[in-house]
């Protein structure tokens, strides 16, 4: 398997036979029959001929043509497309191929793949007093293709977004995080959209605004004042009885007849 990437929201899986044949003169001629799936049911078969490195000729199972890329390329091009027999044979190689092998290979794949961890949250932004900033990160996922979109209402969002590369953990799993810079309005909904060969679906994740971290903050700071307050207030409280108790209450009458007395 040469490559393994997301495109246009599908699994593009592209594997490949290679040969290269020499020439006593030094010249060499390369071929490459490759497939490509999207999806189980959209595959494209591709056989593509190289002559000292430049590209010679291209069959592609899609167009259903052969196309050349040099002048004797497109005069060969234009023999083989006036072939049927051609095209019956191109057609089987991506029956043999790639048709075959695609079910196989997807289940192999989902074997090695680790879904994302996904958390959003809000940081301080650092624009305007009005705009806000939002996080969607995904950790410890595998491979580490990964594809994070931005939606507004439903609908992509293109500016003000940053991406990390997806960053390595230093074992097999990988991380990355999206920043979004955009300015709240009462009602919109802002979702981070996931996308992973382990994930059978797109997973959304809708940001809720109704508490953001700053909120969350002050709330929590303000329950620690009081009950750092109801500390100190019981513990008045018990010295202030403790004091009382210990107080020893003495008659004043008593005092006055003890003092006649010594009279």
């Amino acid at each position: 398997m040469d490559f393994l990437d997301f495109s246009c929201f599908h699994l593009v899986l592209i594997f490949s036979l290679h040969g290269v044949v020499y020439s006593s003169d030094g010249d060499f001629a390369e071929m490459k029959a490759r497939c490509r799936a999207k999806n189980k049911n959209d595959i494209e078969y591709l056989e593509e001929t190289y002559f000292n490195n430049k590209k010679f000729i291209v069959y592609n199972t899609t167009k259903g043509i052969w196309t050349g890329y040099t002048p004797h390329g497109t005069q060969l091009a234009s023999q083989f497309n006036a072939e049927p027999l051609s095209h019956a044979t191109k057609t089987a190689a991506k029956d043999i191929l790639c048709v075959a092998n695609v079910e196989a290979l997807y289940s192999f794949l989902q074997n090695f793949t680790y879904k994302p961890l996904v958390k959003l949250r809000s940081v301080e932004s650092r624009g305007t007093k009005n705009s806000a900033m939002l996080v969607c990160s995904a950790y410890d996922f595998y491979p580490k293709t990964i594809i994070i979109t931005w939606l507004k209402n439903g609908q992509v969002m293109t500016s003000n977004l940053t991406s990390t590369e997806e960053l390595a953990n230093g074992d097999w799993s990988h991380q990355i995080h999206s920043h979004l810079e955009y300015t709240p309005t009462p009602g919109e909904r802002i979702t981070c959209m996931v996308e992973h060969i382990s994930l059978t679906e797109p997973q959304l994740y809708d940001w809720d605004p109704s508490m953001t971290n700053s909120e969350k903050n002050r709330i929590v700071t303000g329950a620690s004042g009081m009950l750092l307050g109801l500390v100190f207030a019981t513990a008045g409280l018990i010295f202030y009885r403790k004091k009382c108790t210990g107080l020893v209450q003495v008659p004043i009458n008593d005092m006055g007849d003890s003092t006649d007395e010594m009279d």
